[in-house]
C-alpha cells in the first residue's frame, strides 16, 4: 500500500526507556505531526463549531463517523460532493471509523454495558430492563436497526469498505467486533477470530475499491487490535493484522483506564515499528501520556465536545463546572494561561449567564476552549519529546491537573 512513493509515516524523535516517539503521517490533503488528538466531527461536524475555528485552534485533522454519515445523508451524497472534506469545508487530512463500534453499542442500546455472547442474554436482558437487542453478529457481519427510526441494515467488511471509500477520507479503519469487558473469556476468543477474518476481507476489497476508484486520492487503511483485558488475545491480534498490508493500526475495544499503557505496551511490542497507532476513543490528559509512552501516535474523542456542552471545561488545575454560583460574579477566563479565542475574550461569569439561559452560544465558546486545551496538550507533549524534556513535562503536567 502506500502512495506516490512517500512514506506514509516517518518517526522524528523518540521519549527515553519508552516505545513512546514523535514523527509524522503523510496523507493526501497534508501532514500529520504526532502524537496528535484528532477532534471528533461525528456527523460531518464539530458540534457547534466551525470547521476553519477547528483550524484556527491547532486541528490537524478531524475524524468523522461512517455509521452515522451512511445513515444521514448517505455515503453516497458525501461521494458526490466530492468527499468528506469538501463535503464539511475541512481541506486538511481526515479520518473516518468503521463503523463498528456504532454499530454494537449503539446498535444494541446500552453503550459499552451489554454483552453479545448469546449465552448471557437472559442475564444481559434484565441488565438492560428489557430493552430490545438492536444488533445481531453472526460470521459475515452485523444486522443492526438505526437508533434514528428502527429501519433494518446491515454492516460486513466489505460494505464498511465501500462506505468508507465513498466517504472519501485519507485514513480508514477495517470493520471489527466490539466486545466489552463482560463478555467471556470464550466469546472474545471468538470475536477475536471473527476480526481477524473481517480485516482479511477488508484488505481484499480495499485494494479492488482502490483500483476501482484509481481517480481518487489513496486511502490509508488501518487495521484494528482487539481482544480486552487479556494479554495474549492482544498480542495475538496485532500479530495477526501485522501479517496483513495495513498502512497502519487503531488499538480499539473496551480498556480499563488503569491497565490502558499496559495494553498499549502489549500491542506496540508486536506491531511494526515503522507504521503509525491510532488509540481510538482517548481524550483524558493522563490517558495521553499513559498512550504516548507507551507507543500510541494519535487520538480521537468526543469528550472535549460533550463535556463543553454540559458546562464543564478543562485547565491547567482540572476540569472545572461553569454553573456552579462561583462563577456567577468571577471576571476572569476559564484559564488564564490558555491562548484560545474564548479565553481571549470572555469570562466565567459571562459563560455562567449563557448555560443558565440556554443559549446555543455556550456550546460553542466552551467547544472551542475544550478543543484547543486537548490539541496543545497533545502538541505540547509532541514538543516535549522533541525536546528531551518528556519525563519532566509529564510530571509538571499531570501533578498541577489533577494536584491538590
Amino acid at each position: 500500500m502506500g502512495w506516490q512513493n512517500e512514506p506514509v509515516f516517518s518517526i522524528d524523535h523518540r521519549i527515553e526507556d519508552a516505545p513512546g516517539r514523535s514523527g509524522v503521517i503523510t496523507t493526501p490533503h497534508g501532514r500529520i505531526r504526532t502524537p496528535a488528538f484528532i477532534p471528533v466531527g461525528t456527523r460531518a461536524t464539530v458540534k457547534s463549531v466551525l470547521p476553519e475555528t477547528m483550524a484556527e485552534l491547532g486541528a490537524q485533522a478531524l475524524l468523522a463517523n461512517a455509521y452515522h454519515l451512511y445513515l444521514q445523508p448517505g455515503a453516497d451524497i458525501v461521494d458526490e460532493a466530492g468527499g468528506l472534506g469538501r463535503f464539511m469545508n475541512w481541506p486538511g487530512p481526515t479520518f473516518t471509523d468503521s463503523g463498528g463500534f456504532q454499530v454494537m453499542s449503539l446498535g444494541v442500546g446500552f453503550k459499552k454495558t451489554l454483552s453479545m455472547d448469546s449465552t448471557r442474554v437472559e442475564r444481559d436482558d434484565v441488565i438492560a430492563k428489557g430493552k430490545e437487542r438492536l444488533a445481531h453478529v453472526d460470521e459475515d457481519g452485523v444486522t443492526f436497526k438505526s437508533h434514528l427510526d428502527g429501519s433494518r441494515h446491515r454492516f460486513t467488511p466489505e460494505i464498511s469498505m465501500r462506505i468508507q471509500h465513498q466517504l472519501g477520507a485519507d485514513i480508514i479503519f477495517a470493520f471489527d467486533e466490539l466486545t466489552t469487558l463482560m463478555n467471556t473469556r470464550g466469546y472474545q476468543e471468538e470475536a477475536l477470530a471473527r476480526t481477524q477474518a473481517w480485516a482479511e476481507r477488508c484488505v481484499a476489497e480495499h485494494e479492488r475499491l482502490t483500483r476501482e476508484r484509481a481517480d481518487k486520492p489513496y486511502q490509508a487503511l488501518f487495521g484494528v487490535v482487539q481482544g480486552a483485558q487479556y494479554e495474549d488475545l492482544r498480542r495475538k491480534a496485532a500479530r495477526d493484522l501485522a501479517g496483513l498490508p495495513f498502512d497502519g493500526f487503531g488499538i480499539g475495544g473496551a480498556i480499563e483506564k488503569e491497565n490502558l499503557g499496559t495494553i498499549c505496551r502489549w500491542v506496540v511490542d508486536e506491531l511494526p515499528e515503522d507504521k503509525p497507532r491510532h488509540l481510538l476513543g482517548i481524550g483524558e490528559p493522563d490517558d495521553f501520556f499513559e498512550g504516548i509512552e507507551n507507543g500510541a501516535d494519535t487520538f480521537d474523542c468526543v469528550t472535549p465536545s460533550r463535556v463543553a456542552r454540559s458546562s464543564r471545561v478543562y485547565t491547567r488545575r482540572g476540569r472545572y463546572n461553569l454553573n456552579v454560583a462561583a462563577s456567577r460574579r468571577d471576571f476572569s477566563p476559564i484559564d488564564d494561561a490558555c491562548d484560545c479565542y474564548t479565553c481571549a475574550h470572555y469570562t466565567k461569569a459571562y459563560l455562567h449567564h449563557l448555560f443558565k439561559t440556554n443559549e446555543m452560544l455556550s456550546a460553542t465558546l466552551c467547544t472551542i476552549h475544550n478543543e484547543r486545551f486537548m490539541v496543545k496538550l497533545v502538541d505540547d507533549i509532541r514538543a516535549s519529546i522533541d525536546d528531551g524534556t518528556y519525563h519532566a513535562f509529564k510530571a509538571d503536567t499531570l501533578g498541577r491537573f489533577y494536584g491538590p
